[in-house]
């Protein structure tokens, strides 16, 4: 049997609190990389298109992309602090702010008005993650995880990443945007998942070899899943790759803290049914957005 672990449950309100100062550093991140990604390609008559590693190396000296970068690094900062006194289902989905405020901010640098579709779209996927987060903050508990739990994560990864790299260097920059967004939100939702592994095991005394590896790992999707981002942006708008980052991020990192990690074994079977439609309404929000969005509409109306 599996014992509960961790900050005391008080700590949880400064946790959400951290976890919406990361969501405000990502939306600001997000959309200064975004503008000197878009700065710093050729445009043609279909729009964006894949990022090649040569353009990658002059983004690393334009300044605007450095503070999106560090804006990111922040809230990356922030986001490991309110895991370290949270579990996983209670801080990550919080990241779905981001949403809001990257539509806003993009909608204003690029003098587009957002139209009734991207509105529902991006109601959906808050309110789906709001759902969600409620529900998970009265049940969430972090449990004591033993070595075979963290080997399955270890091994799922590794395949997810064998996956991502042969599409990589297969699709390369003909992979679709939404392609992209799912890869680097699959991606972060393992380092999520990560990240929380390593504070749970140094709880338990176990910084040891698996942990390690844990780390090796966590470093690897990292770079992969920044690789797939900065394309997502390359390819669509930021609002859209947010919207993907902070619904399939949370979802992959929440069911594997559901599924392998046992944060969720207080949840009966509504607070589990409700887990599923609130994720399904999320989730919907994003492939909503990914087809109504006016700047790709727009674009798809040009190559016509």
């Amino acid at each position: 049997m599996q014992h509960i672990i961790g900050p005391a449950e008080q700590l949880r309100y400064l946790a959400i609190l951290l976890a919406v100062l990361a969501a405000v550093a990502l939306a600001f991140g997000a959309q200064f990389q975004n503008n000197a990604v878009g700065e710093g390609q050729t445009k043609t008559k279909s729009g964006r298109g894949g990022l090649g590693f040569k353009q990658l190396v002059r983004l690393i000296v334009r300044p605007q992309w450095i503070s999106g970068l560090g804006l990111m690094a922040v809230g990356m900062i922030l986001q490991l602090g309110a895991l370290s006194l949270a579990p996983l289902i209670v801080v990550q989905p919080i990241g779905a702010i981001a949403l809001v405020i990257t539509s806003l901010l993009n909608a204003r640098a690029t003098k587009t008005r957002m139209n009734r579709g991207s509105i529902i779209a991006v109601g959906l996927c808050t309110l789906g993650i709001a759902l969600f987060v409620g529900m998970a903050s009265g049940v969430a508990h972090a449990n004591v995880l033993t070595d075979t739990d963290v080997i399955t994560v270890l091994v799922i990864l590794l395949a997810l990443l064998i996956v991502f790299a042969v599409l990589f260097f297969s699709a390369g920059r003909s992979a679709k945007p939404l392609t992209y967004i799912v890869g680097a939100g699959v991606l972060y939702g393992f380092v999520a998942t990560l990240a929380k592994v390593v504070i749970q095991r140094i709880y338990q005394l176990q910084f040891d070899w698996l942990t390690i590896l844990c780390l090796i790992a966590l470093v690897a999707a990292v770079v992969l899943g920044g690789w797939f981002v900065q394309n997502a942006y390359a390819s669509g708008p930021p609002d859209l790759v947010i919207a993907g980052l902070t619904v399939i991020d949370p979802m992959v990192a929440v069911t594997i803290a559901i599924v392998i990690l046992g944060e969720a074994k207080a949840a009966n079977f509504l607070v589990a049914l409700g887990f599923a439609v609130s994720a399904a309404m999320a989730v919907a929000g994003v492939v909503l957005l990914s087809k109504v969005h006016p700047e790709l509409t727009a674009k798809k109306a040009a190559v016509r």
